[in-house]
Order: C-alpha cells, then sequence, then structure tokens
C-alpha cells in the first residue's frame, strides 16, 4: 500500500516509507546536479592529491575544475596501462588512488586481446549498493504488489585470477555476488529471489543454472518477474529447460536431486524445497513436450509481470525471441553500469526498450562528455577539443563518456556513445547509442574491425596450401540460434579446381578465427557457454559485386563504396544468404584458461 501522500515524490507515490526515502534521495540529488559534480570532483582530487599520477601533472592540490580540466588529459586504457601493469605486479604506493586497490574489475572491452584491468577499491562497493537500492522504488512505482510474490533471476559468477601481485581480477557482478553487500543484504519484500545464494555462487555453469531453473519451477505460481543481466542470458535459461526438462521434472516429481548437482551447498538447499509433487512434474512434461515453445514463459510462470533485463544496444537484437518466449511481456532496463563504474538508472523501466533513456546520477563520479564527431582528427595527445559538463550537454546530441572516479580514473574514456533524451530536473537523460568501434556482440563480447581483420588474415594463412585467397568478407552476429553466434561470409578465389580446400579445411578456418578472437569471446565460448560454434559461409563468385550494386542503388556513390564489415539490413543478409553454397563450423573449442597471459 502506497505511504501517506505528505511524503510523496514528484516521481509518484512510493509503496513503502523506505520507498519514499529512496525517491527522495533521487529528487535531491538530481536537483542539486552541479553542485554534487562538484562536490564528487574535490572529493576525489583532494583525497588522490599525493598520488603519483595527480603529483606528474602539477595539480599542486588543487580541487576546482577549471585547474583540473587545464592541466589533467583525457585518457584511454592504453595511456593507463603502465601504472595498471605496476599495480598488478604488486606495487602497492598510491599509484592512482590513495586507497589500497582492493581488485580489479575485468571489463568486457578487450586490450591486445586481455579482457582490461580495471582497478576499484573497496568503498566503491557501497556506491554500487547505493544505486541497486534505488532500482525497486523506481519499479515500484510503476508495477504494483511485487511484495506479494517472487523474481527469478538467473545470475552467475565467472572465473576469476589472481594478478602476479596477488590482487584478484574478475567480472564486476561476480566480485558484487561474492561480497557481503550481496551475501548479507537484509530481507526486502519487494526484492525477494527464487535463487538460493548457494546456486548463485556456484562457480559450475551447469549445477548453477540446473538448480536455479529447478528452484524456480517449483515456486512457478510466486515467480513475479523474471530476469538476467542481459537479453542473451534469459534466453540461454530457456534454451536450457528445452534441454533438460525431463531431468528437472523426474527431480520434481520424485523430491530427489540429479546427481549431477555435486555442490554440497546446492544440494542442502535443493533437499529443503524438494518434496515429490507429480502434478507439477505432469504439467511442466506436458508444456515442454510441445513442438511450439512460443508464450513458455507465462505458460510455465504464469503471473509474471515483466522481464528484467537489459535489452539497449547490442542486446536489442535479442527483442523479437524475447516477445516470442514471453508472449510480448514488457522488458525492464533498469540500470546502466559498467566495470570502471556504476551510472544511472531508468526513471521510467516500462516503456519501449527503443525509448530506454537513463539518468546518470551525479553522485557516482565526476562526468564530462566528449562531443561524438566521427570524423573528428584530433588524438588524445594532441589538443583535445572542450568537453562538457553533465548539467551543460545539449538535447538531441551526442556525446563519448569521459569519467573521473573515486578509484583513480581521471578523465577516462568509457567507449559508450549516448545521446541525451531530455531531462530530469538539473541531470541529463541518456540514450545508450552503441560502444564505440565494436563490429559484432553475442553476449558480453565484443569484437572490433581490426580484431575481425586479424582473425581473418590468420585463417587465410591456412587456404595458402591450396592456393585460395580471400577475395572480399562480411559478417553478422547471428542471434536466432541459442546461443547466438558469429556469421562471416567468405567469397573464394579458388586458383587450381582439382586443389580447393575441402569442408574439414574451412571447418579449421572457423577454429583459427576463433583462436584469434579475444579472451573475452574465447571465454564466452569455452566456459559460459553463452557463444556458439563460429561459421563460415562461402558464396559465390560474384556475390560481394552484387552487395555493391545493391548499396549504389540505394545512393552510395561508387567511389566511396566499401564492402561493410557487419551487416544487418535484411535486404542484404537476404542477398547474402541467398548467394551461399556451402557453410562450415567450428569443429572444436578454442584454448581459454582464466589465467592471464601477464
Amino acid at each position: 500500500m502506497a505511504v501517506d501522500s505528505a511524503i510523496s515524490s514528484p516521481l509518484g507515490p512510493p509503496a513503502c516509507e523506505k520507498d519514499a526515502k529512496a525517491l527522495q534521495f533521487i529528487e535531491e540529488t538530481t536537483r542539486n546536479a552541479d553542485a554534487v559534480q562538484e562536490r564528487v570532483l574535490a572529493e576525489i582530487l583532494s583525497r588522490n592529491a599525493e598520488t603519483e599520477y595527480l603529483k606528474r601533472f602539477k595539480l599542486h592540490g588543487a580541487t576546482d575544475r577549471d585547474t583540473f580540466k587545464s592541466v589533467i588529459p583525457m585518457i584511454t586504457y592504453e595511456d593507463l596501462q603502465p601504472e595498471i601493469q605496476r599495480i598488478a605486479n604488486g606495487d602497492r604506493s598510491p599509484i592512482l588512488s590513495a586507497h589500497p586497490i582492493s581488485e580489479f574489475l575485468t571489463s568486457s572491452g578487450t586490450s591486445a586481446g586481455e579482457r582490461k584491468l580495471m582497478p576499484t577499491i573497496q568503498e566503491e562497493l557501497d556506491r554500487r549498493q547505493l544505486l541497486y537500492s534505488l532500482l525497486m522504488p523506481v519499479m515500484n512505482l510503476y508495477v504494483p504488489d511485487l511484495d506479494k510474490g517472487k523474481g527469478l533471476y538467473f545470475l552467475f559468477v565467472k572465473a576469476e585470477s589472481k594478478t602476479p601481485g596477488g590482487l584478484l581480477a574478475r567480472p564486476v557482478l561476480t566480485s558484487y555476488y561474492k561480497s557481503d553487500h550481496f551475501k548479507t543484504r537484509p530481507y526486502d519484500p519487494y526484492n525477494v529471489q527464487t535463487s538460493p545464494n548457494e546456486a548463485i555462487l556456484c562457480a559450475d555453469s551447469f549445477q548453477s543454472m540446473y538448480s536455479q531453473m529447478l528452484c524456480g519451477l517449483v515456486e512457478r505460481h510466486q515467480v513475479l518477474r523474471l530476469g538476467a543481466v542481459f537479453a542473451s542470458g534469459l534466453l540461454r535459461a530457456i534454451r536450457f529447460l528445452q534441454l533438460n526438462w525431463t531431468q528437472l521434472a523426474h527431480d520434481i516429481r520424485t523430491g530427489t536431486v540429479n546427481p549431477k548437482i555435486t555442490d554440497p551447498g546446492i544440494k542442502d538447499c535443493l533437499a529443503r524445497i524438494l518434496k515429490p509433487q507429480p502434478e507439477l512434474a505432469d504439467f511442466i512434461a506436458k508444456e515442454c513436450s510441445k513442438d511450439n515453445w512460443e508464450g513458455i514463459i507465462t505458460r510455465i510462470w504464469p503471473n509474471t509481470k515483466y522481464l528484467d533485463v537489459i535489452v539497449t544496444g547490442a542486446m536489442a537484437q535479442y527483442i523479437p525471441t524475447l516477445d516470442h518466449y514471453s508472449g510480448g511481456l514488457p522488458l525492464a532496463c533498469t540500470m546502466y553500469a559498467s566495470s570502471e563504474c556504476y551510472f544511472g538508472l531508468n526513471l521510467n523501466p516500462m516503456c519501449k526498450p527503443s525509448e530506454v533513456s537513463y539518468t546518470i546520477m551525479p553522485n557516482m563520479a565526476y562526468f564530462e562528455f566528449l562531443p561524438h564527431e566521427p570524423n573528428s582528427a584530433w588524438s588524445t595527445r594532441g589538443s583535445s577539443p572542450k568537453l562538457v559538463d553533465l548539467v551543460d550537454v545539449e538535447v538531441g546530441k551526442e556525446y563519448e563518456l569521459v569519467i573521473t572516479t573515486y578509484a583513480g580514473l581521471y578523465r577516462y574514456r568509457v567507449g559508450d556513445i549516448l545521446r541525451v533524451t531530455g531531462f530530469h530536473n538539473s541531470v541529463p537523460q541518456f540514450h545508450f547509442v552503441r560502444r564505440k568501434n565494436v563490429l559484432l556482440s553475442i553476449d558480453s563480447d565484443k569484437t572490433d574491425e581490426a580484431e575481425l581483420q586479424k582473425a581473418m588474415e590468420n585463417a587465410s594463412e591456412i587456404l595458402r596450401n591450396f592456393n585460395t585467397s580471400v577475395v572480399e568478407y562480411t559478417s553478422y552476429a547471428d542471434t536466432k540460434t541459442i546461443p547466438g553466434h558469429y556469421v562471416i561470409y567468405w567469397e573464394l578465389l579458388v586458383k587450381d579446381p582439382a586443389n580447393s580446400p575441402s569442408h574439414e579445411v574451412l571447418n579449421r578456418c572457423c577454429l583459427a578465427m576463433e583462436e584469434s578472437l579475444n579472451s573475452v569471446y574465447r571465454q564466452g565460448r569455452v566456459a559460459d557457454n553463452s557463444i556458439g560454434p563460429l561459421e563460415i559461409r562461402v558464396v559465390k563468385n560474384g556475390t560481394f559485386e552484387e552487395l555493391m550494386d545493391y548499396a549504389i542503388s540505394r545512393g552510395a556513390s561508387i567511389n566511396q563504396y566499401k564492402v561493410p564489415r557487419c551487416v544487418n539490413f535484411t535486404p542484404i543478409m537476404e542477398l547474402l544468404d541467398s548467394r551461399v553454397v556451402s557453410a562450415h563450423f567450428s569443429p572444436a573449442l578454442p584454448r581459454w584458461t582464466p589465467e592471464r597471459r601477464r
């Protein structure tokens, strides 16, 4: 029941007193955004004044914006790599942050084939927890009675490693789930989940998924919302149900646990909730044995009000598949975050995916914005264009996000391109446009054009023995399969038809490409099962000339035409697929290990 209107928020009537405080915090922080930003920057600069990095630029203890902007350069990860490597190797002096670096968060962006290492400090967990605490109070404004049931969320920890100096290196969500902030979180009737902590924290992906799905099936009438971090993760869970429903139904029918579940903590949890339920088992078997899985989510979990998944950016490609399985349930994108920093939240989480805008919370970091001009020739080491402050961005314009964090990133280019859609109080709201330079993405992987080109060159080496070369190529991320996979279209020049590459040889080319892709991609293939085998589709000779003719017929200049290295326009895809003469898949998994190479 909504609380007394005397403490109502401009955002709407809060569901309870705790929500009222959260909504009031959002209002006050966004109303005084510029003052908050000024304070945040002063705090970061004063506490880190004696760090090696800030002393290098002779800031001399200044904490004002003008001095900061005049002496501190804008940087990329590559600029910071020497400092990060020193910290990773064990240097504990105050290089970037006065507070000790507690661990590294591994970014899904890559540097020379490895995940980027983002330094973090212990108190950043408090800032992340604060942002998480604002999500349900906002959601409760739009969806009533979420305290009357539970959420079925498929959450997972991923592989972690240690740097040579002994610091943990792991994804930001793995760090959060393994923290006391998550494990001993206070009870919140609006945020109860079916998955026990033991299942989420199990590193074995099969045992974790199996037990989370089993708990969700047993409590199917309690489930009011389904979620995963990314849309791809929720679709993987549906695919898992397709493949494993027989064993899941058996466990529910008999009240026993699949012998593949060996984790003692999970076994204890499941033993407490499992009892023989033959009627439920019959229902699951009846629904899952049908050929048509359209609307399966609402058939199995009939009280589901919405799906809680990120479907912005590269994840938008999964929306049609989610709609198919859910019968068109609303898709809620609640927050915007990265390994470098948590940024903000969606104050209208039930809007259409195409209309999602995130409100930056000005207390999370110091934010600046680089006007996005793709053809600009300036470099980060040359004369930089003027960066725009948070409250000074203009509606309709696109910017690249630049952050200064408490953990020691200063004027760091995140690589996200954002478009300003409006303001909430004095804080801008942004639509996520895309990651800069990303060509292909299935899950948390990000492959750019240079990486794809290198993979192509390495695979082409195999063809030399057959006097064959790749004339032209393009690619796309096929998300109709679960998991999705990369598709590469090749047009080949076979100089000696009597010695043309065989089917097996072209399969080996697929694997060679995968071996050349970054560690995030290879982890998705090997450990997370979030990416399927790479596919090469060989097309007829002359196909790419037809592609150029088509582009010119649509107004492209013949002088400036370049083959797109990634395609997603339906008529082009149809043209390419109609010219395919053979399809080949990677015959094995690429090499991957959680240990870092350096």
